[in-house]
Formats: structure tokens, C-alpha cells, sequence
């Protein structure tokens, strides 16, 4: 998958790594005679980039799109979601920043909540992580 901290930023276009690694699919998909894939994040500043992007991997044939959907939104997930069954691709939802969310113990929403309102707005799976957190144990 692509990072969640992967954007565009002007070392990495978006456009250019998402005509990159669908080269790379494949080009490895016709020398191993195996399905393969990548999750091409979608997250962008406005929902219309974020649309932008998954219309531009649906044509490049990617079933997958990625998208992070507390720091993209949950209206922006769900008109993500409503396109991305409409295009048949699957849409994997990141969590990043959850943790300024579910970290806190004396306030904040516990993960599993936030969880259950990405199933709601749309997302077919979700990048869990660790159990003791990025970086940790």
C-alpha cells in the first residue's frame, strides 16, 4: 500500500507514483502469473482531488483505492465509498491520526467506535495496525 503520509509532495507526485506502480503491477502480474496489487492513496485537500484520483486509478485498472478517512473526512469517505461500488474498486480506509481520538483515556472515542462509523460511511476494510501502537513494543 501506499503510505498514509503519502500525498503529493513534489519529490512523489501523485500522478506519476500512481502511473508507477501501476507499471510495476503489471509488469509482475505477466512475469509470475499472479494477481497482484497496490493501494493507491486517494487522500487529497478536497474531495474533488480525492475523486480526481480514484477515477484516475479506476482507469488505470487498480481495483483498490486508499483512503485516510479521519484526516480526509467522513462525507468525503462516503461519497468515496458511493464511487467506488459504483466503479467496482474496493476502498481501504487508513486510520491515521486515530490516535489523537482513541488514545486519550479520559475522553476521546475508543477505536472500535470509530471503526463501526467507517463500516457506516463505506469502507470495505480497514488498516488496524498493531495492538500496542505504531512503533511501540
Amino acid at each position: 500500500k501506499d503510505d498514509e503520509n503519502i500525498n503529493s509532495q513534489p519529490f512523489m507526485r501523485w500522478r506519476d507514483r500512481f502511473l508507477f506502480c501501476a507499471e510495476a503491477i503489471y509488469k509482475s502480474q505477466a512475469e509470475t502469473g499472479e494477481i497482484k496489487g497496490h493501494y493507491l492513496n486517494a487522500t487529497a485537500a478536497t474531495a474533488e482531488e480525492v475523486m480526481l484520483r480514484a477515477e484516475f486509478a479506476r482507469d488505470l485498472g487498480v481495483p483498490i483505492v486508499m483512503h485516510d478517512y479521519i484526516t480526509g473526512g467522513f462525507t468525503v469517505n462516503t461519497s468515496l465509498a458511493i464511487y467506488c461500488r459504483n466503479n467496482g474498486l474496493l476502498l481501504h480506509i487508513h486510520r491515521a491520526m486515530h490516535a489523537v481520538i482513541d488514545r486519550q483515556r479520559n475522553h476521546g472515542i475508543h477505536f472500535r467506535v470509530l471503526a463501526k462509523a467507517l463500516r457506516m460511511s463505506g469502507g470495505d476494510h480497514l488498516h488496524s495496525g498493531t495492538v500496542v501502537g505504531k512503533l511501540e513494543g
